[in-house]
Parts: C-alpha cells; structure tokens; sequence
C-alpha cells in the first residue's frame, strides 16, 4: 500500500511538473508573439528603413550636387532646367537656378519645413508651399527636401519580390498638412536599402505621380540613383527626369542657410 502511494505520488509529480513546462512553454510563446506583436517595434523597423533609404539617396553631411530636369509631354517639346542644390542634414538646402538664363539668380531656401524663393527683381522673399509645382511633374519639395523619415509616419505594409529580389513595401502618411505629399507607397530593396518606387497620393488619396530611382552610381563614397523618372498619373506621356551630377561633399556651416547669406551666392 505504502508502495502504491509513493508511486501514485511520483505520478502526481510528473503531471504538476509535465504541466509547469507546458504553460511556462506557452506563456514564452504568448510573451514572443506580444513583443512580435507590438506597433512600437513594427514603427521603429519601418522608420529605420526609411532612414537608411534617405542616406542612400544623399549624404548626411553638408554637400552640393548639380541637378538637370528634363520634362517632356505628349505634344510639346522638351524642356530643360539646371539646379545647383547646397544640402546640410537632410533639413536644410539652398537651391540656384543655373539654367535657364533668364531666370539665373533666383534662389530657394529651404529651413526644417520652411521655404522661401528669392529674385533678383523683388526686393523680398517669397513664402512658397513645399507641395507647389517647380516645373513639369517636379515639386518644389522634391528638389529643395528629400526627408521622407522626418516627414512621414511610415509603416510596414508587406514584403514583394520584384525580379528575384526581396523588396520592402511601405505606406508613409504625411507629418502635416505642410509636407510635399499627403501619402506615399514607397518600395525599398531589402538587402541594401535602395530606393526603387514612390507613389504619390493626394489629400483625397488620389494617386498623382509615381517615381522610379534608377541608375545607381557611386558618389561620395556609396552607390546612390542619379536618375529619377516622376510619371503624371493623370495625363499619361507626361514626365519629368531628374539627373544628379558632380556631387561633392561640402562643408556649409549654418549662416549658409540664412536670407541674409544669399546674397552672397553664386
């Protein structure tokens, strides 16, 4: 009897400690799919993404880099346009028309989300929106501020394979009403973070334009696009091609990017 006992009591153990695993088990797995599970960490991975996309398409230091656009339509002729872009921290730029001639002389200014136009003829500076067309299918934000991870909330939609390569698929919603675009699906390869696709939406969620980032050479020490072909989505046979050329890195200290230094640019 007492033998009986101590084996029914050995059983008793093996449950009780058969049963404390599978729920110590269970609760590990409960606690992984929490942590998996919690928005903040799927917001801070797609930031980062963004993040390192931004710092492959420019520096994070103080540069200069020539930009040429190119805008045709499907019944006019092309049109040419030259910028020199001064550029410190993704936040702050200055950008000069060199071409055409008529208009050489004007500046933008560009500090955090601030954006000013500068002309030789008008004694004061004008305000502009960073959403205000520059020329062809260019908006000014996309020549004068290229901070998508301070601009946006991004979040992680889905993971597609384009070509044999994995690419991250994410949807950025607009800080505020004063950012360029009210929301963008952007498509950046996973395995080295460069930029491939943007789709440009509206505040009523209208698609406007779409972008392909292509021809990716090294400048300044990483292979970045030099090429950027933006799409009307409204009026097919409209684009404008945007090439980045003789990039340097420069250093620009803060007055650079004050009304009172422009003046002294050329």
């Amino acid at each position: 009897m007492e033998s009986m006992t101590i084996r029914h009591s050995g059983v008793k153990t093996r449950l009780v400690l058969l049963a404390a695993c599978f729920f110590a088990a269970a609760g590990s797995a409960s606690a992984a799919e929490s942590v998996q599970a919690d928005p903040a960490d799927d917001d801070a991975q797609a930031r980062l993404i963004v993040e390192k996309a931004d710092h492959v398409r420019f520096p994070a230091e103080g540069f200069q880099v020539d930009v040429t656009i190119t805008t045709t339509g499907s019944d006019q002729e092309s049109e040419v346009r030259k910028y020199r872009v001064l550029a410190k921290g993704n936040t702050n730029s200055v950008v000069m028309v060199l071409e055409p001639a008529s208009e050489r002389g004007q500046i933008l200014l560009m500090k955090g989300r601030d954006l000013w136009v500068f002309m030789p003829e008008v004694s004061q500076p004008i305000r502009l929106a960073l959403s205000q067309r520059l020329t062809g299918q260019v908006a000014n934000g996309d020549l004068a501020r290229a901070n998508f991870a301070a601009d946006y909330n991004p979040k992680l939609l889905r993971t597609e394979k384009i070509a044999g390569d994995d690419y991250q698929v994410l949807e950025l919603t607009a800080a505020d009403r004063g950012v360029t675009y009210q929301r963008v699906l952007y498509w950046v390869r996973e395995k080295d973070s460069w930029p491939y696709r943007a789709e440009f939406y509206s505040l009523s969620n209208r698609l406007l334009k779409t972008c392909r980032y292509e021809n990716f050479k090294t400048m300044e020490g990483r292979k970045r696009p030099t090429r950027l072909v933006m799409e009307n989505a409204l009026r097919g046979g409209e684009q404008s091609v945007m090439e980045y050329g003789s990039m340097r890195l420069r250093d620009l200290p803060d007055k650079v990017f004050t009304k009172d230094y422009l003046k002294k640019l050329d």
